[in-house]
């Protein structure tokens, strides 16, 4: 029974180790759907390999597992770490980080055929194969439930890596315990040793992320925190305060004003009397601040994804004097919700939009520039109203800016580009006012 419910357990941690593998890829190279599907697809492969090898184990199979168990666990365990941490000194990141997959998704490859192996004098062959398979697949569906409902929120990526290399280890140690004889001193002590080297990195897991970003950042963090939604990281220079999600650039202090003017002022100017507005996106509450500065505004709708950003720049008094207490604005109404379930779902009209979005670097921020967000987009518009989209930089990353540009017009907007230089040479910022085509005034 020990080996039946060890299936469950690495099938658990397999999957778990490739969805961080896959995760924190995305989360350092961008571009999700390519870093899931290159990580997904070279585990896999890895794990082929594994299972073609061990047709050529001839004996010790119960050895051999346990040693394989013990060094996903070390491997896997410290992989998310591993990868943090080198990400910001060497060049060649990729060639690591598909190392430890590959690794990682042999040593898995091996688990199951070896158990089947160890199994088949107990069991009848397809009694075995199909509780294998079981609570093989059991497994996998709990590690992709707990991935993103608990792990991700409450544990972190390098948590999770540390917590389930300890399940491995757990597994290995007790197969060894109930062997009859006890004849795997090695590896007894090896696991041991690997098991205290997993609850160590445990233990200090804020440290080894805060000093990977030290290293990637290179200036002074003076808040970090992951989130459900994203990882949130503020570093200071000097007086210069910046803002990082998911390790890119949202804004520095030194010239937000020049970004956040551009985005917001254009858009007002141009409606006679902007009673209402929505922003959506911009829980740094700096849009908020401009538009609340504008004489004719009597409501502000702030609809922003993650609760973390926007208490946090509402209770923490540095960051509150940077918005000038935007978001404790009475006028002001915060709704932490997913932007285009809420334009889809709202009744209210508006006569201003300003859309703050981060860029478009995953699926889950595409859809917020697709056609169908900006045609729900003009459900939400009073007569004579515009929207004004961030839209990157012509310069920088021309294609985006002109996809943009495009998707308003298949949209039914008419548009007008403007761009706004900034101090700060990271990013040029380019914005787009909008209407529907029938009322933009030349």
């Amino acid at each position: 029974m020990a080996l039946i419910a060890s299936v469950f357990v690495i099938a658990t941690c397999g999957l778990v180790y490739e969805l961080l593998a896959s995760t924190i890829a995305s989360y350092l190279l961008g571009d999700t759907v390519t870093q899931f599907s290159t990580v997904i697809g070279v585990y896999l492969f890895a794990m082929g390999i594994g299972s073609w090898c061990s047709r050529y184990v001839t004996s010790g199979e119960m050895r051999l597992f346990i040693r394989a168990e013990i060094l996903i666990a070390a491997i896997g365990g410290w992989a998310a770490a591993l990868l943090f941490m080198l990400f910001p000194v060497v060049d060649g990141f990729r060639i690591a980080l598909y190392s430890l997959v590959t690794a990682i998704g042999f040593l898995v490859g091996l688990e199951i055929p070896l158990l089947m192996r160890i199994l088949k004098g107990d069991f009848d062959f397809r009694e075995t194969v199909s509780t294998v398979l079981t609570f093989d697949y059991v497994g996998a569906l709990a590690a992709s439930l707990l991935f993103p409902l608990i792990l991700m929120p409450f544990i972190g990526m390098i948590r999770t890596g540390f917590l389930f290399g300890l399940m491995n280890v757990a597994v290995a140690l007790a197969l060894v315990w109930i062997q009859p004889g006890r004849r795997y001193g090695v590896e007894m002590l090896v696991g041991i040793l690997v098991a205290a080297s997993l609850v160590a990195g445990f233990v200090a897991s804020d440290r080894l992320q805060r000093f990977a970003e030290t290293a990637y950042f290179d200036e002074r963090i003076i808040h970090a925190d992951s989130t459900r939604f994203q990882r949130i990281v503020l570093t200071r220079y000097g007086d210069s305060i910046s803002l990082y999600l998911n390790g890119n650039l949202q804004f520095s202090s030194r010239d937000e004003y020049r970004y956040h003017e551009a985005l917001v002022l254009p858009a007002l100017g141009r409606v006679a009397a902007p009673r209402n507005v929505l922003i959506l996106g911009g829980g740094d509450g700096l849009a908020a601040r401009e538009v609340l500065r504008h004489p004719a505004v009597e409501q502000v709708t702030l609809v922003d994804l993650d609760p973390a950003m926007t208490g946090l720049f509402r209770d923490t008094p540095l960051l509150a004097s940077l918005n000038e207490d935007a978001l404790s604005d009475p006028r002001l109404t915060v709704i932490n919700a997913d932007g285009f379930r809420w334009v889809r779902e709202a009744e209210e009209r508006f006569d201003a939009v300003i859309v703050d979005f981060p860029d478009p670097t995953d699926f889950s921020l595409g859809k917020l520039y697709t056609t169908s967000f900006y045609r729900a987009l003009r459900q939400r518009l009073a007569p004579g109203a515009v929207i004004s989209v961030q839209s990157g930089s012509p310069y920088v990353a021309p294609q985006s800016f002109w996809t943009v540009e495009a998707t308003l017009r298949a949209a039914g907007y008419e548009t007008r580009p403007y761009h706004a230089p900034m101090t700060v040479a990271t990013c040029w910022p380019t914005c787009m006012i909008a209407a529907p085509r029938s009322t933009m005034r030349r």
